[in-house]
């Protein structure tokens, strides 16, 4: 379609106002913070259970004198002078109207119950998730729609679908789950809007309309029907589809004779349709383009597969076996392990862990979780394409850290102890937490990995502390396989040559857990300390 003739138009802002705390923030980065917020809601359901109670006592009391006051009218309606001559009537009578109503109509009873409501809230407010973690989680959503090709219609009724030869497929079934509401769509759809992804915004707010129509406006939304049609009608405009546009917004205009900035967006739209008939056809969605991830495809493709490594009959060089690596401390019980793949070189050791070991691990891990950052420079931040939180446990943390470090170097015969190998890095992924194709080890002189002066890492042994329902594979891009989280289990490959030059086909990445909590622990190992261990050699692709 034609580009879009330049106009001025008049886009709908819509603001989200909240307190944030900084030092607590980035909840949706961690599904182990996701779960103490869960916590925190469980104790505010207390206190509006109480703040029900207590309105509910007041509304009773409320009905009660409504009650007898109705009833004294009711039945004085035909005797009333002789009732009023009564002085005991009249007295009940002037008492009610000067002291009764009066202590009704002025009582602090609601304020003070709705105080303490306040109260319970503002004393948790520290530990609720703030607005960033709001539109972290929705970003969640739709990289989990993206990556794994589902149906935003699908996700909106609670369920994990994709359209697979023209048919519409369950990806995975959870035992529990929630549709969402038009508000929650609304929600989705503003964050994407805010940073002008009009190929997300149209498709969420698209159903964010179609359930508010639905619906009737509840006190605890924060959209309205009318707000999803203003930003739903700008989103198509953006996208070129000028004819939604106008049907929309003279949709919001029925609703709104008297918004003068949506007036003019109708005048606008009708004379670009008038001057360019063609765009009335209207134009089909495109997901942007990625400007730093040239590996999309494949990345997504392998993630979708949930685990896709070569089988043993496929290539016969593959296999699994029973491993001692030679050391007497294995020969008693030696380690199960599967050859994934030979270029590069990875194996996958099960059982690595036992699970009272990797429950240990989590438990020292979390106090510590901060929010994973990857290298820029000769620095370290925080990314988008990397959501999760981790947290460095030195072998004093804990016995089962010791164990760990040693089990490794029995099996890989590396020299893992400081600053030979870096502490142990665990890391708890958030709402569909993920980490893009990257490498592990450096590709700059100036990365930060060489200040422990011991080289580059030389090799990634990555513990799967937990298990997951679906998703979160480990995906290697240029080698085409991807290997699905096996709880307890330890992925192993050399990251580089022995010439000391980068394996490019290491090219790896975490998919975006689509259901579960994910842990894992990573040991990467340098390169000095091993001479003895792995000798060099000059072969470039040994």
């Amino acid at each position: 379609m034609p580009p879009v003739p330049a106009v001025r138009l008049l886009p709908v802002w819509f603001v989200i106002i909240t307190v944030a705390d900084e030092s607590l923030g980035e909840m949706y980065t961690s599904m182990m913070s996701v779960k103490q917020a869960m916590l925190s809601e469980r104790q505010l359901i207390g206190s509006l259970r109480t703040y029900i109670d207590h309105e509910t006592q007041r509304l009773e009391d409320i009905k009660r004198f409504y009650s007898k006051v109705s009833a004294f009218h009711n039945g004085m309606y035909n005797e009333l002078a002789t009732a009023l001559a009564n002085p005991l009537v009249a007295f009940t009578l002037i008492k009610r109207l000067q002291s009764e109503w009066p202590n009704l109509v002025y009582s602090y009873e609601a304020e003070e119950n709705l105080q303490a409501l306040r109260v319970g809230y503002k004393q948790l407010e520290s530990s609720l998730p703030k607005l960033e973690d709001l539109q972290g989680a929705a970003q969640g959503l739709m990289r989990l729609q993206d990556v794994y090709a589902l149906q935003v219609e699908g996700l909106v009724r609670g369920h994990f679908q994709r359209v697979s030869n023209g048919n519409t497929v369950d990806i995975y079934k959870p035992p529990v789950s929630t549709p969402l509401s038009g508000d929650d769509c609304f929600l989705v759809g503003k964050v994407a809007y805010d940073v002008e992804d009009y190929y997300h915004s149209v498709q969420w707010l698209e159903e964010a309309v179609r359930l508010f129509r639905g619906m009737s406006w509840s006190p605890e939304h924060e959209g309205t029907l009318e707000d999803a049609l203003d930003h739903l009608a700008f989103s198509h405009f953006k996208a070129g589809n000028i004819s939604s546009a106008l049907s929309l917004s003279l949709e919001l205009l029925r609703r709104d004779p008297s918004n003068k900035r949506v007036l003019q967006n109708v005048e606008k739209y009708e004379k670009l349709l008038v001057a360019r008939p063609s765009l009335s056809s209207g134009s089909v969605l495109k997901r942007p383009s990625s400007t730093y991830l040239r590996t999309r495809n494949a990345y997504e493709r392998l993630c979708q597969t949930q685990g896709s490594q070569p089988k043993l009959y496929e290539n016969p060089s593959l296999f699994c076996d029973y491993f001692t690596n030679g050391s007497p401390g294995l020969l008693l019980q030696p380690m199960k392990r599967e050859l994934v793949s030979l270029q590069p070189y990875v194996v996958l050791f099960h059982d690595f862990v036992t699970a009272a070991e990797a429950q240990n691990i989590r438990d020292c891990a979390l106090p510590g979780l901060r929010r994973s950052v990857v290298a820029s420079g000769v620095n370290q931040t925080t990314v988008d394409y990397r959501i999760s939180k981790s947290a460095w446990l030195k072998d004093s943390a804990h016995p089962t850290i010791i164990k760990v470090d040693r089990r490794i170097t029995l099996l890989t015969g590396l020299n893992v102890q400081l600053p030979y190998g870096e502490h142990l890095q665990v890391v708890n992924y958030g709402i569909g937490g993920h980490y893009e194709p990257h490498f592990d080890h450096a590709t700059s002189t100036s990365s930060p990995l060489y200040r422990l002066s011991s080289g580059n890492r030389m090799a990634t042994f990555m513990i799967y502390l937990s298990s997951v329902e679906a998703g979160g594979s480990t995906a290697f891009i240029y080698a085409n396989f991807s290997v699905p989280v096996v709880e307890n289990s330890a992925l192993f490959w050399w990251n580089l040559h022995r010439n000391g030059q980068g394996n490019g086909d290491t090219l790896h990445a975490g998919c975006p857990v689509l259901i579960g909590d994910k842990w894992v622990a990573n040991k990467w190992v340098h390169e000095y300390g091993q001479e003895f261990q792995r000798r060099c050699s000059p072969d470039p692709e040994e």
